[in-house]
């Protein structure tokens, strides 16, 4: 039997997922982290991204985060966010117009948008399309 680690991934709206993995991989500030069982205790911020969760019997869930916190301990991990959904139920079509609309205001310097705000919805909205792609190549090789 393989070891697992106790996941919790909580945004300000909801628990996304409770339970056992074999191994964790978030997106934390420095470069996306891979966790095991009786990793070394850690915390460090995340950035936009997905969080994949490899559970026993080789299933893998994905999740987005548009950012927040990570929690290693031993025997359990802690992704707290603001923001969280699972991948499948990323709206595709909202994240594609939040990219499009974030560049526009990047490009026009007299926006009304504040450019720092713009960049932030830029990343956001490319982590979210890039974890639907990855979502979509996972779904096709299985």
């Amino acid at each position: 039997m393989a070891l697992t680690i106790h996941l919790d991934i909580v945004s300000a709206e909801q628990e996304l997922f409770s339970g056992t993995c074999e191994m964790v991989f978030a997106p934390a500030a420095g470069g996306e982290v891979g966790i095991t069982p009786r990793h070394s205790p850690f915390i460090t911020r995340l950035k936009p991204g997905e969080v994949r969760a490899q559970l026993p019997g080789a299933e893998e869930q994905s999740f987005y985060v548009n950012g927040g916190l990570l929690e290693v301990q031993p025997h359990v991990v802690t992704i707290l966010s603001d923001t969280g959904v699972r991948a499948a139920d990323i709206d595709e079509a909202a994240a594609q117009k939040a990219k499009e609309e974030a560049e526009r205001a990047i490009a026009d310097k007299s926006a009304t948008m504040d450019f720092a705000q713009a960049q932030v919805q830029l990343a956001e909205a490319a982590a979210q399309l890039q974890t639907i792609q990855r979502l979509r190549k996972r779904i096709s090789r299985a």
